[in-house]
């Protein structure tokens, strides 16, 4: 399956730094720097496409999102939902940093927020094998998610998934093979990705 993932475009509480989760808030007004972004990225999709399907979250962040990009006719996916933040979401992002101190990026596995983060790794798996089937995917999501899946792709987990960032509107494509997440951890050294990036240096998060 060819995925490609978009990360919704940015809100008010994206700009001021607090952690949304599942809190369903509304993008904010596009500026032209965005808009410059969604045509640049609407290229690099009709190269891609056409898709078998378009996906969003439950979240109108995304939903808005993908019919910004032109595709008003999306399926919405609840697995694609953003991870729970629990008691977290609408607090600062740097408070969370501070609460969690490196747990959060070298070890976040064992964490328990409004869901566990095994939970979530069993979210992102039910995902993959729903879509599978499908030759080529279009899915709107969230910034955690969709660091979750790339370190899934990587590393058979979500060992790596906060050392590194994925902006808002940002723009993932990958290979998932047949059968890659559908249990357990990847092989050591086992290429997971072929068009994902290479992981750049921790940022901030989620």
């Amino acid at each position: 399956m060819l995925l490609a993932l978009i990360r919704h475009l940015p809100t008010e509480w994206n700009r001021k730094g607090f952690l949304q989760g599942r809190r369903d808030t509304p993008l904010a007004a596009l500026d032209a720097r965005d808009a410059a972004a969604v045509e640049q990225n609407r290229r690099r999709l009709e190269t891609l496409g056409p898709f078998d399907i378009v996906l969003a979250s439950s979240l109108r962040r995304t939903q808005q999102t993908a019919r910004i990009y032109g595709y008003p006719g999306f399926t919405a996916e609840p697995l694609l939902d953003e991870l729970d933040y629990g008691p977290w979401e609408g607090k600062l992002r740097e408070e969370f940093y501070q609460a969690l101190g490196r747990r959060w990026f070298d070890d976040p596995g064992g964490l328990a927020l409004g869901e566990t983060m095994q939970e979530f790794e069993a979210r992102l798996r039910r995902f993959a094998r729903k879509y599978a089937p499908l030759p080529s995917v279009l899915a709107f999501a969230h910034g955690s998610w969709m660091r979750a899946f790339r370190s899934l792709l990587e590393h058979g987990d979500l060992s790596a998934m906060n050392r590194f960032w994925i902006e808002n509107n940002e723009l993932l494509v990958a290979e998932v093979p047949a059968g890659r997440l559908e249990t357990g951890r990847a092989t050591p050294g086992e290429s997971r990705s072929k068009r994902v990036p290479a992981p750049s240096p921790p940022r901030r998060s989620p």
